[in-house]
């Protein structure tokens, strides 16, 4: 594995966001439980909303900005994931 791994969704080179796959697996952790926990609070708060008229553009980019914030905290668990197994297989 590389050191620096780009986060999903962007396309361009060089990337500018990076993972860095040697950090402190607690680090990690803490920095995909951020992302996760901030995606998950603001759902619940949509979803209990329900007297809230939206239309459907404004749920629509919102949805959007709230799957970059899940998706960085899905990649930083896959790079997580990733240590663990090279461990286990040491």
């Amino acid at each position: 594995m590389t050191r620096y791994m780009s986060i999903t969704g962007i396309d361009c080179t060089p990337a500018t966001l990076l993972i860095d796959t040697e950090a402190p697996l607690d680090v990690l952790f803490e920095t995909a439980d951020y992302r996760i926990r901030t995606v998950t609070q603001l759902l619940e708060n949509i979803a209990f909303r329900s007297d809230i008229s939206s239309d459907t553009l404004v749920l629509s980019d919102f949805c959007k900005m709230l799957t970059i914030a899940l998706r960085d905290g899905c990649d930083v668990m896959d790079v997580i994931g990733r240590r663990l197994r090279a461990q286990a297989a040491e």
